[in-house]
């Protein structure tokens, strides 16, 4: 199973690694197969699985849930928990007990915190008490109220010195790795190079160690504009609309089920010969 002594030997050796977001037990037992080091129960569920319209109104129970049915799914993949809004912000009390459901109840090995500043002490109090915690700095989704909406972070020179400050501030409170999202392709490189721990892109650039995409945007399952950082790898909105239409159409007409699909008196499918001989003398 990948650890986060794993994803520091990834940077360590220079070898770039991808994560991806699941959330649930099948896209996570594919991803799994496929060899994905690090799979991410994202908060961006509210948004491509819930149909909320930030991830603003996740809640924490909704996110163990998810973060369930992938433990449920994976075998060697990290996974990591993404702490939804207000499930950390009250107290550094309410912050432990959040991240401690993630382990204990949820099967995550690791959690997810957005944001610098007080999230700093945050991540220190988790990690001293053997809770990983993954950093996340940019555009902070759960802060897309202060930011004015989803704007690029780290343009001018104050917000970049900021981040880098906070990447820094983060690696020294024991987070393992860094979210460096929606930021210059030069400052995600100088953070790269200056911190000590991974960081993981996304809107970042190619200069990080890593890089992780919504799934649901990789696989081409959201429809409309993507945003410029996101590559569909297929599309499949049009493949499961192509496969629903020709299955209402067979329906329809009565060419499926056939009778291969069908069960004899028996209980067992008939087979293909069977099957032909039955339609045959059917229709004699």
């Amino acid at each position: 199973m990948t650890t986060v002594l794993d994803v520091q030997r990834f940077k360590d050796e220079g070898r770039r690694f991808a994560m991806l977001t699941a959330y649930d037990y099948l896209s996570a037992q594919i991803l799994d197969e496929a060899g994905i080091p690090i799979l991410l129960v994202g908060d961006s569920l509210g948004m491509v699985v819930l149909g909320y319209p930030t991830t603003l109104p996740v809640t924490l129970d909704e996110m163990i849930h998810h973060a369930k049915a992938v433990a449920r799914g994976s075998r060697q993949a990290m996974l990591v928990g993404d702490m939804p809004f207000m499930s950390y912000h009250a107290s550094i009390e309410q912050a432990i007990t959040s991240a401690g459901r993630f382990l204990q109840e949820a099967g995550m090995h690791a959690v997810k915190l957005e944001g610098g500043g007080r999230t700093v002490e945050i991540t220190r109090r988790l990690t001293a008490i053997g809770i990983p915690v993954m950093g996340h700095l940019g555009l902070t989704p759960q802060f897309v109220h202060q930011m004015g909406g989803f704007k690029i972070q780290g343009k001018s020179e104050a917000q970049a010195a900021r981040i880098l400050a906070d990447a820094k501030d983060l690696q020294e409170a024991g987070a393992f790795s860094l979210v460096l999202e929606g930021v210059p392709n030069a400052l995600a490189s100088r953070i790269t190079q200056e911190v000590r721990i991974p960081t993981i892109g996304i809107g970042a650039g190619p200069g990080t160690d890593g890089q992780v995409l919504v799934l649901h945007d990789m696989l081409g399952l959201t429809t409309g504009k993507a945003p410029k950082f996101v590559k569909r790898y297929a599309n499949l909105a049009d493949e499961i609309g192509k496969a629903a239409r020709q299955f209402a159409g067979e329906v329809g007409t009565g060419a499926f089920p056939g009778p291969e699909h069908s069960y004899s008196a028996n209980g067992a499918a008939p087979a293909a010969k069977e099957s032909r001989e039955e339609v045959k003398y059917g229709a004699g």
